[in-house]
């Protein structure tokens, strides 16, 4: 016979004391004990932890002033140098010259794009002047026209087979282990977290559940228009240049307030792109709120670099104002014990 819901209510109850009991030390002798990983075990003990853990436990308390009910405690995190590198390009430009590579031969007249030629040159400044405008033209040729399942299926082979230069390991492999925490720790406490990047939304997608626990529809990204079309074999979106909207600097505020409706609590950054979501995020917010940039100092274990990055992550104005704002810097280099997961 099957319990009934007041037992199985009971029971419920019973294992999530059993659980916690075990988890905190208390269980009884004999008992078997379940070890639970304390929060953000990939940070040093340093103010910079500290000041997570004191602002999650300050909007989580009931009895705390500065208590935020859980459906408005909203995170928004940067991706590209915020959780994961973003040397010596951002991940999407690898994917898009490999690509762009991949399918030269099938386009032999791409080559007389001044785009492509500074793409096969390796001249990366060039593709990042003007607006990004080399890059975009780059992302063009490889990906509008395509459907969205037919672009997510290169993506998805991409990931299968590229290797960072740098760290000789696939590029899903090397999110920060210590970010990763923190997406857990504040998942744990009741907070929604969301991505704001200037990256392709549909390009993020592809890997943001299965590497970061962000589902697809807490993505957000830069988009251009997709146009549906009724095939033969069904429906299908196609992917365009149409209307392209950056989602960067100003932008990441404007798209925040399209996407998701509640303003943010909680905004984690890296570079000056990030700096107009903190000031959204942090000033005048009439909920207690919390900013961070992740400021890369590490040679050994990843790169060091503010004001002359070796790619788009530049942090200079953000950087500068962190202290009159009250925004957190974490030092990568004193402030993590690990970067990445072995």
């Amino acid at each position: 016979m099957a319990p009934s819901s007041v037992s199985k209510s009971v029971f419920n109850r019973a294992l999530t004391v059993l659980l916690l009991a075990a988890a905190s030390g208390l269980a009884a002798p004999g008992d078997p004990v379940i070890k639970v990983p304390p929060p953000l075990a990939s940070w040093h003990d340093t103010a910079a932890k500290q000041a997570v853990v004191d602002f999650v436990t300050r909007v989580t308390d009931e009895a705390s002033p500065d208590f935020v009910p859980p459906a408005e405690r909203i995170a928004v995190f940067d991706n590209d140098g915020t959780l994961w590198p973003e040397n010596p390009m951002p991940f999407q430009l690898a994917f898009a010259l490999d690509e762009l590579k991949r399918r030269l031969p099938e386009e032999p007249e791409w080559k007389d794009d001044p785009a492509v030629q500074a793409a096969l040159a390796g001249n990366l400044p060039a593709l990042l002047a003007d607006h990004y405008k080399g890059l975009f033209r780059i992302i063009e040729l490889t990906g509008s026209g395509l459907t969205t399942v037919e672009f997510a299926d290169r993506v998805r082979a991409w990931f299968a087979t590229a290797k960072h230069p740098h760290f000789d390991r696939p590029y899903d492999q090397l999110a920060y282990q210590p970010m990763l925490e923190l997406l857990a720790y504040l998942r744990a406490n009741g907070f929604k977290t969301f991505l704001v990047s200037g990256g392709g939304a549909d390009f993020m997608r592809v890997f943001s559940e299965r590497i970061y626990g962000v589902p697809p529809e807490q993505v957000i990204g830069s988009n251009a228009r997709t146009v549906y079309e009724l095939r033969e074999d069904g429906p299908v979106l196609l992917k365009t240049m149409d209307a392209l909207f950056i989602d960067d600097k100003a932008g990441k505020p404007v798209a925040i307030h399209q996407f998701i409706g509640r303003r943010p609590i909680a905004c984690f950054g890296n570079s000056d792109g990030d700096q107009e979501m903190l000031e959204y995020t942090t000033i005048d917010n009439p909920r207690h709120s919390f900013g961070l940039l992740v400021h890369h100092t590490d040679t050994e274990r990843e790169y060091a670099y503010d004001a002359k990055p070796k790619s788009s992550g530049k942090l200079v104005k953000a950087l500068a104002d962190a202290p009159q704002r009250g925004w957190i810097v974490v030092d990568m280099e004193k402030d993590w014990a690990e970067v990445f997961a072995d």
